[in-house]
């Protein structure tokens, strides 16, 4: 677990949870999933040491629940989301360096190489208790930030991202929209592998038996797809409930709910952008499908036809043996010297004759 004390100028480790909460800012309290299952009693303790509130047994299951999609719920006292990220797992950056061709397999450990573990935000009035996965790099990355933003804090105001958050809201806002935006970095590795699936589809000259292997492909992209639609539901139901706030006589807390709406609705224009680049990837392996069995029942025409006008050109030649081969006593040029080339020279003249009809006719012409 790791303790932060956040003010409008000044960012700031604590070592251990204080007594009280802080005249000025808001306390962060970061924990590892199983840390906080350790600990849970202890964060309750501090809470209501708080004049907080504690959590709602009900919502303590969802935040170490490994397996929770998104949702937002509420109470009187605070709110609570659950938010699935969508990043590459550890490691898994590097995977496809080396493979500029790229294989199926490659494609199928791409779509396996992406960690859909949730991150639970409990968000108080002055105090924002997040849940993480053991390896989850949000919670170290954003310490790391609000530390270096501290620095030359004299020199300039700063403005947007480049300030300190001022409430547990504007935070849990920031997280959610850094996770939303790292899947940007899956977005070429996705794109490049299933290109990777659709040459191999296409490729004539392979044959493509790996059925099994593609109907977890899809099913891969269909739980992307679930998991962002999920997102865009509890991020909307956040706006609603956000909208929903008792109004507020101050203006500097009706500045920082109007600049806490317009950073909810970006954050949900992201989560939009990524389900639509999900659909689209979606989209392109069944359109890839359905093209594999498109040129695989042209290649199959193409070579029916072929065999069709080469059974054309030679039954009129059967035809012709057949008749000579009949057991007559006398037949047109039988006992004739020259009989046997001028049976020879009809059938040239009636396959070169078919020949060229056909080929008229561009039977014989794969354009």
């Amino acid at each position: 677990m790791r303790a932060f004390h956040i003010e409008p100028d000044r960012f700031s480790e604590l070592a251990a949870l204080p007594e009280t909460l802080p005249e000025r800012g808001f306390l962060w309290l970061g924990y590892g999933r199983r840390e906080f299952e350790v600990g849970e009693a202890a964060a309750q303790q501090a809470l209501a040491r708080w004049g907080c509130g504690s959590l709602v047994d009900l919502h303590v299951s969802d935040l170490i629940n490994n397996q929770l999609p998104s949702h937002f719920d509420s109470t009187s006292w605070y709110d609570m989301l659950v938010f699935r990220r969508l990043a590459a797992a550890p490691g898994s950056q590097d995977l496809f360096v080396d493979d500029e061709h790229g294989t199926l397999a490659s494609a199928q450990r791409a779509l396996r190489a992406i960690d859909t573990s949730p991150v639970g935000f409990a968000v108080f009035d002055r105090v924002l208790v997040t849940v993480h996965p053991t390896d989850c790099q949000v919670r170290e990355f954003f310490a790391h930030k609000l530390d270096r933003l501290t620095e030359g804090r004299d020199k300039a105001p700063a403005r947007g991202s480049a300030r300190l958050p001022t409430s547990p809201a504007d935070l849990m806002l920031r997280m959610v929209n850094h996770m939303v935006d790292s899947y940007l970095e899956l977005r070429r590795l996705l794109t490049r592998q299933l290109g990777t699936l659709q040459r191999v589809l296409l490729d004539q000259n392979s044959e493509f038996n790996d059925w099994p292997l593609l109907l977890e492909s899809r099913d891969a992209l269909h739980r992307l797809e679930d998991t962002c639609e999920d997102q865009r539901a509890a991020v909307q139901e956040w706006i609603d409930a956000l909208d929903e706030w008792p109004a507020d006589n101050d203006p500097l807390m009706t500045r920082e709910r109007e600049l806490l709406r317009v950073r909810s609705r970006d954050v949900l224009e992201h989560v939009e952008r990524v389900l639509t680049h999900v659909r689209r990837l979606e989209s392109s392996a069944e359109s890839a499908v359905q093209m594999h069995f498109s040129a695989l029942g042209h290649r199959t025409n193409s070579i029916m036809r072929t065999l069709t006008v080469l059974t054309a050109i030679f039954l009129p030649l059967n035809l012709i043996t057949g008749i000579f081969g009949m057991n007559f006593e006398w037949m047109p040029l039988i006992k004739n010297a020259n009989g046997f080339w001028d049976a020879a020279l009809l059938m040239g003249v009636v396959a070169f004759g078919l020949w060229f009809l056909f080929r008229r006719k561009r039977y014989l012409s794969s354009r």
